[in-house]
């Protein structure tokens, strides 16, 4: 009777850390969908926009500038991604939600800082708060940085049992080039 009961204590404990790796990275994966299909989306309305006003320097100056705030998203994408692990690897349980919640909140802040130059980027004729019907992107900071955050705190329970190089390799794949926002020439067609 106790090898059963035994081997149901392990079932549970792999699929509850199996569940947990998987919330964690589907969670990253839908931001970072969700981040690099705004590119898309603004280029094309730059070059539509060009093209109406007989402007090229419209589409070339707001790719460079796309560049440039979408390259800081990606670096703090990755810098989160990080710190969010060192926060359940490195420290104690309640510390660990402290730091979850500080990153989680800096995440935030540079994804709305995306969204509303983006937003800026895209007014209906250079109206603001005219939103061009034509831009149709889903961005909501505010949502992604708060569903990472929780999936990251359940991760941090699922792994409280664990060695720190346990731990450590739970969030291994974390680093891997699928988990990294694409190079914004990638998202240029």
């Amino acid at each position: 009777m106790k090898r059963y009961t035994l081997l149901a204590v392990i079932l549970m404990c792999t699929s509850s850390f199996t569940f947990a790796q998987s919330s964690v990275f589907g969670s990253i994966t839908e931001a970072k969908s969700k981040i690099e299909a705004t590119v898309p989306v603004v280029i094309e309305y730059l070059k539509k926009t060009s093209e109406k006003e007989g402007d090229q320097t419209i589409l070339t100056n707001g790719t460079e500038a796309l560049r440039k705030e979408y390259n800081a998203v990606s670096q703090e994408f990755d810098l989160y991604k990080g710190n969010l692990a060192s926060c359940i690897v490195n420290k104690k349980k309640k510390v660990a939600t402290k730091c979850l919640n500080y990153h989680t909140q800096y995440f935030r802040s540079t994804l709305t800082k995306y969204d509303n130059f983006i937003s800026y980027l895209t007014k209906k004729n250079g109206f603001l708060g005219v939103d061009d019907e034509e831009v149709k992107k889903d961005l909501k900071p505010t949502e992604i940085a708060t569903t990472i955050d929780k999936d990251f705190t359940s991760a941090a329970g699922a792994t409280a049992n664990m060695k720190g190089v346990e731990k450590t390799k739970y969030f291994e794949s974390l680093k891997s080039d699928d988990l990294k926002l694409q190079p914004f020439n990638s998202l240029v067609n």
